[in-house]
Order: structure tokens, then sequence, then C-alpha cells
């Protein structure tokens, strides 16, 4: 419904929301907690030299803050159970269902080692493969995993099932113990520490998952200082994916993250945005297009591209901003990037 209704206003916001965008950024408290990892290493190293067999622990301690402080930063050290190129396909074994509302699941694959990463960078995508017996070709679809690359054994997908996709309609008639093909991963937007000064997310339903991808990578690293905006779109309160952890960022880090919600059919007692993500809420919200060092991202439903940043022609063709709004308020096609 989302995909194919042309975007109405959504309420203004107050222009205070405009005051946030240029902000100075804060210190983040992950900054903190690797400053005393630092210091608890370095202090304890003075007294275990004197240990005898104990330098080891000094050692270890060092080893273990960097490969934390490497994995938040997206550095995987691990071994990969994706490495591209011509590996082919993998097949995964699903190994847990999770509800997440009326028409979402997460899904969690195995990989094939227990101490493997995915192997997938930021930002990058992974594809999904099937077919079934009454089809002339597979069904071929690239996801985003929603589980920190860092983490080993598995890779977790959020999938909305969508009436007539047999990709996602075979996702949610899996059962645990059943195998997916796998490919990847399939690089998108290349993503260095502090690349830009302040970035914004327009999201529309499943869109969060390259987004969420792209803010963690963000906020694990104590050094990256990017301050982010997003604007996330969707028909029901029910339909807001990862909220929770979006919330649980906006509060950690309340001068870096602000994230808005709008609602094509809001509950009675909403506060947020009503309608469609509109002109106006784009010109209090973001970043102005001359501010220094910028960067705006997009992704959901095609009617959503068409409105807010004209489409998409290809994977290796982002298109023409087209008229769209993103060009209306006067943001350039190299400020703008499509997932």
């Amino acid at each position: 419904m989302f995909a194919r209704q042309a975007f109405r206003a959504a309420q203004p916001l107050n222009t205070q929301y405009r005051r946030y965008a240029t902000e100075q950024a804060s210190g983040s408290s992950n900054t903190i907690l690797y400053a005393g990892i630092a210091t608890l290493v370095a202090g304890g190293g003075f007294y275990y030299l004197n240990q005898g067999d104990n330098v080891a622990k000094v050692k270890t301690a060092a080893k273990d803050a960097e490969a934390k402080a490497k994995a938040a930063a997206g550095q995987v050290t691990s071994k990969s159970a994706f490495t591209g190129g011509d590996q082919g396909w993998v097949g995964l074994k699903l190994e847990s269902v999770e509800n997440v509302n009326h028409n979402t699941k997460r899904f969690r694959f195995a990989l094939p080692e227990e101490d493997q990463v995915s192997g997938l960078h930021i930002a990058s995508a992974i594809l999904t493969k099937y077919k079934g017996p009454d089809m002339e070709k597979p069904a071929i679809r690239p996801y985003t995993p929603v589980n920190d690359e860092g983490e080993k054994g598995f890779l977790d997908l959020l999938v909305k099932k969508y009436t007539g996709g047999p990709m996602s309609t075979h996702l949610h008639d899996m059962a645990p113990g059943e195998e997916l093909e796998f490919k990847g991963p399939i690089p998108k937007y290349p993503w260095d520490t502090n690349k830009h000064n302040h970035i914004a997310l327009i999201a529309g339903g499943t869109g969060i998952a390259p987004m969420y991808q792209l803010v963690r990578a963000i906020f694990n690293n104590p050094d990256d200082k990017t301050k982010v905006t997003m604007v996330f779109a969707n028909v029901t309160e029910e339909d807001i994916l990862l909220k929770k952890e979006l919330e649980d960022l906006e509060n950690t880090y309340p001068q870096r993250f602000r994230a808005f919600y709008v609602l094509d059919k809001p509950p009675r007692e909403w506060k947020g945005g009503k309608g469609f993500v509109s002109k106006e809420l784009l010109k209090n919200v973001l970043p102005e297009p001359k501010s220094e060092n910028i960067k705006i991202f997009v992704c959901g439903p095609p009617g959503m591209y068409k409105a807010i940043s004209g489409v998409k022609k290809s994977p290796s063709d982002q298109g023409e901003l087209d008229g769209s709004i993103l060009e209306q308020l006067g943001y350039s096609k190299d400020q703008v990037y499509k997932f």
C-alpha cells in the first residue's frame, strides 16, 4: 500500500529540528568505555610485567580490547563465511524464527562454522536464492542482515511477507532445519570512519535494514563522530521495525542521533508525523544542502524513491533526482545515495 500511494503531506514539525542539524557533536559513552579499557590495560601492564607468566594476561587483554575496537569499527578479524568473488552459493540452515509483527519475521541462519562471521562489510548486502518446483527461474533477492557484522556463527534477516513475493513467501513458510542458498557480500556504499560530518537516512518499511547497518557501524565505533538524522515512514505503528533499537540509540546519543517517525495510519494518540514524508518535513529536519560534507541515504518502496529522490535505474546507475523533493530542496545528485 505504501509503495503504491502518492506521498501526502506530513504534519509540519517545529523549526527547532533544523537547529539540531547544526549542533556540535559531543563525545560518546563508547569513547569513555574504550579509553577506560586502554587505561586498565596500560596500568595493569606495569604490575604484570613483574609477575612472570602473568605477562601473557596483559597481552591477551590488549589483544581482546583491540579486537573489540576493530569489530566495532567494522574491521572484522575472524574468518568469513562469505568472501565474494567466485565463491558461489552457500547453503545455510535456518536455526530459528521469531514473529516480529503481523507480516514480518526475524530469521536466524547458522553459518557453516560456529567461529565464522558473515564477512559482510559496511555497507553491503547478501543475495538469497530459491527455486520452487513450479518455478521456471529461481527467485534471487538481496537482504541486509540486521545483526552485528562481528557476531559469530549466524546472520539474522528481517523479512516482511509481500503478497505474490516468491522469496518472502518462501522464507515465511520455512521451518527450522531447512536450508536456503546465500551468496555475497554485495558491496553498497563504502563507509569509513567520519566519512561525512552529518548523514540523513530516509527509510520506508524494510528499507530500514541497510540504514540500521550503517547506524550500527557508526555508533559501535568510538572514533566515529558522525551525526545522524533519520526519517522512517510506515503504514501503522506496528510496522515500525527495530524501534526499540533505534530508541536506545537516540537515548544514548541524544546530541548525535535523532529519529522522526511518520505513519500513514497513525493511532489517535500519535504525536509523530502523519501521512507521508513531505517536503516540509524534510526541510525542517535534514541538514542544509549547503552544509559541509553531508550525505542523504534513501531506501524504501518504488513510490518512495520516485517522490523523495528519483528512481534508481540499476545497481550501477543511481539515476537522476528528476524533480524529486530532494532536488526541490536544493540537494545535488552527489549528495544522495539510493540503496
